[in-house]
């Protein structure tokens, strides 16, 4: 079985995948100061939940875009289930598609990866709500044509709460109505609605520049919270990093 591990800014996602199933499913809070040994501890006792002994791993991948976190990723791959990593950005990876510029993110990389596997022949639009919210353009070949990066909800939510005295921190959700009639409901409904507008504004010039029709399909962890508030969004899909994250596995064990 393979050991997937996405380590973002927030979240350090792990999955374990037997074939083309994903198995197991566990997301830990990103911390550079934590150890291999203090990760083996957690999923260890998390897969023993799900009847997954470590033993059955022989293989593992990890996409991080925080490189401090990166070593005690790859000493837990090593040491804990006895096998070598690839790791998204080392010079021996082949990622089987063209990639537009520089300085894509592995997550970005992989979320390109699991549309054209998921959406083949189809230009897309990814909008992926993570510590940051990404755009992701796929065209009709699944190569990664660039994108847009914008703050994220929760960054956006601290910054208020920091830059004001008496706005409290809130949890982002759909308002019943835009106009407020109180300091949080005024919040959730600036927070919600201005991103919905963010999102429905980038994908339209998105589309226009593209020249072509493009599907809209989300991921990340606040994915959901905007399901079925905008028209622009058709599809959530919770696991197309990961997707993306075992197809390029495939491509560079075979």
């Amino acid at each position: 079985m393979l050991l997937a591990v996405n380590a973002n800014n927030t979240n350090v996602k792990f999955g374990v995948v037997d074939g083309d199933k994903i198995v197991g499913e566990w997301r830990q809070h990103t911390s550079a100061m934590r150890t291999a040994d203090e990760h083996a501890v957690w999923l260890f006792q998390l897969m023993a939940m799900e009847g997954i002994k470590p033993g059955s791993i022989t293989d593992a991948i990890i996409a991080s875009v925080v490189p401090q976190a990166t070593f005690n990723l790859r000493r837990l791959c090593t040491r804990y289930f006895e096998c070598t990593p690839l790791v998204l950005g080392d010079p021996n990876i082949s990622y089987g598609i063209k990639i537009k510029g520089q300085g894509a993110g592995a997550d970005r990389i992989c979320n390109t990866i699991g549309t054209a596997l998921l959406f083949p022949k189809t230009p897309a639009i990814v909008v992926d709500f993570g510590t940051a919210t990404t755009f992701d353009v796929v065209d009709e070949e699944g190569n990664y044509c660039g994108g847009v990066i914008a703050p994220g909800i929760n960054l956006s939510i601290e910054a208020l709460v920091n830059a004001t005295a008496l706005l409290p921190r809130i949890v982002v959700e759909r308002p019943s109505q835009v106009i407020g009639t109180d300091t949080v409901a005024c919040m959730h409904s600036g927070v919600f609605w201005g991103y919905v507008g963010l999102i429905e504004g980038i994908v339209e010039r998105i589309r226009t520049e593209f020249g072509r029709p493009m599907r809209v399909i989300s991921t990340g962890g606040l994915a959901p919270v905007f399901e079925g508030a905008t028209a622009v969004i058709e599809q959530v899909v919770p696991d197309i990093t990961v997707r993306g994250l075992i197809e390029i596995h495939r491509r560079n064990r075979k």
